[in-house]
């Protein structure tokens, strides 16, 4: 049971990340990104896609280590080390731009996850 929902809310945060990756790297300056991220000047949103792809890539850094870390290397220290820096991400994210939601969408789910990694370490 609880390894299936530390898989599941691997699955979640991998795709998350990978969602971040592409919307941050290749749709930044499409109304929907700009309206999801609170962008409303197209003109920012051009002058900022550089930044946004940046900023894409790690997380796509962050989800390929997951993914690897998750379901190939099966390393579980490494896991919530990753999961960690999603968590301090998701809190840094939510600071910077004073929206929760931020912290709810980013962190949730790997503040779920890591919880249920601990819970599943203390049995053993």
């Amino acid at each position: 049971m609880i390894s299936t929902i530390i898989t599941t809310f691997s699955i979640i945060v991998i795709v998350l990340h990978f969602y971040f990756l592409i919307l941050e790297m290749f749709l930044w300056t499409l109304p929907r990104t700009r309206k999801t991220f609170g962008i409303k000047d197209e003109a920012f949103a051009e002058e900022t896609k550089v930044l946004a792809a940046n900023q894409g890539l790690y997380n796509g850094f962050l989800a390929a280590g997951l993914l690897f870390f998750s379901f190939i290397e099966k390393n579980i220290f490494v896991v919530q080390f990753f999961l960690i820096c999603v968590i301090i991400a998701g809190i840094y994210g939510a600071y910077s731009t004073k929206k929760i939601k931020l912290f709810i969408v980013q962190a949730g789910p790997a503040i779920v996850c890591l919880i249920f990694i601990r819970i599943l370490l203390s049995t053993i």
